[in-house]
């Protein structure tokens, strides 16, 4: 008995500090977190705020240039860009429109006057993967989920302002980081890295969002540009963008785009 006494006591004493520091820990996580979702429900107010979260559909009018190594591969391309909170996407391509492309759940399909056929689907794991991991997503279905990890990780540079930084983990350990300008909480750049499924390397995908213009009541980027693995990939700009519009009752369907345009 002699023996056990001194044993627990000492357990005891190396216990108490740990449990301490444990706790001291729990509540810089707790303190970091309400930190990351504040600077979160700043962005969402400046975005705004219930209108933006509660919007039924987007259009995007433009043109767009792609880029090879950070260099111009050519011309611009016209484009008209549809959206629909969760998961229904069309675009239409060239000055007649008569190149679509519907991206409807989880399945890739393309409209032209030869008809209808699926799209590659690398394509379509590509359009998916930056859909799921957009910041509409982390907002409206991430930040939702109790088990999504807040990390405020301070404030850098980006698009030579000042940002808040945050970072968003799902409870399927998929990673989001938003940076937001400092003064006016609009979001600046979007970042997500993914493993190739066939190399099992990490490649880093980002959208950078500049010349913000209020229509409707929405702040809305007029640049666009994507970045893979810190490269240029293609730069869109905006010349005209509506919210909330009326669409046709076969607006998503497949079958009324492709008798549209072979007529």
């Amino acid at each position: 008995m002699r023996k056990v006494l001194p044993a627990m006591l000492a357990v005891l004493i190396l216990a108490a500090p740990l449990t301490t520091w444990t706790q001291t820990a729990d509540d810089a996580g707790a303190k970091n977190a309400k930190q990351a979702r504040a600077a979160l429900d700043a962005m969402v107010q400046a975005l705004g705020g219930q209108a933006w979260l509660t919007m039924k559909n987007q259009m995007r009018e433009g043109h767009f240039a792609a880029f090879f190594h950070g260099k111009p591969s050519g011309g611009t391309t016209k484009y008209w860009e549809f959206h629909e909170w969760p998961d229904q996407d069309r675009i239409e391509y060239t000055k007649h429109r008569d190149v679509v492309q519907f991206y409807l759940g989880r399945t890739g399909m393309e409209v032209t006057f030869k008809g209808k056929a699926a799209l590659p689907q690398e394509q379509v794991d590509d359009y998916l993967r930056r859909r799921d991991h957009s910041i509409e997503t982390a907002v409206k279905t991430w930040l939702k989920d109790p088990n999504t990890i807040l990390i405020y990780e301070g404030q850098h540079l980006a698009e030579r302002h000042l940002a808040d930084q945050v970072t968003l983990i799902s409870a399927q350990n998929e990673a989001v980081t938003i940076l937001m300008d400092a003064q006016t909480h609009l979001p600046l750049r979007c970042t997500f890295q993914w493993r190739d499924p066939v190399y099992k390397d990490k490649n880093l995908d980002a959208e950078e969002y500049d010349d913000y213009h209020t229509v409707d009541g929405f702040p809305t980027p007029l640049t666009i540009t994507r970045f893979a693995n810190d490269d240029m990939i293609r730069q869109y700009f905006v010349d005209r963008v509506s919210f909330n519009q009326p669409l046709q009752s076969d607006f998503w369907s497949v079958d009324a785009a492709t008798q549209r345009i072979k007529k």
